[in-house]
């Protein structure tokens, strides 16, 4: 059983190292694509609307959205308030417990 558990620890220590993600959510068949903005987007004002599509696999119920890692709970369509600067814009896959699945994407926009 020690040698199970040190085989686990190793190998998640090898994956941080790698920067593979190490807690990826389940794979179950789900596909997420940001349509607006595209990747590298240069938005002028503080305010910017995400339009992306969900191909909800076998546990896929919704998405959930994180502006610079932070869970936007009940995200409108519509970020206020962005400081000026780069921002990473990700949606990720999530069952109806919460939990998120595999299916993500990511862009980064520069705010003027």
């Amino acid at each position: 059983m020690t040698r199970v558990m040190m085989a686990g620890v190793l190998a998640v220590m090898v994956a941080i190292g790698t920067g593979v993600p190490v807690w990826a959510g389940e794979e179950d068949g789900s596909q997420i694509k940001i349509v607006s903005p595209e990747n590298g987007a240069v938005v002028k004002g503080d305010m910017l609307e995400l339009k992306y599509e969900l191909a909800k696999g076998q546990h896929a119920t919704h998405a959930h959205v994180y502006l610079d890692g932070q869970y936007q709970k009940g995200f409108s369509g519509t970020f206020k308030g962005l400081a000026p600067g780069k921002h990473e814009i990700k949606v990720v896959a999530a069952n109806h417990d919460h939990k998120a699945l595999a299916a993500e994407a990511v862009v980064t926009v520069d705010v003027q």
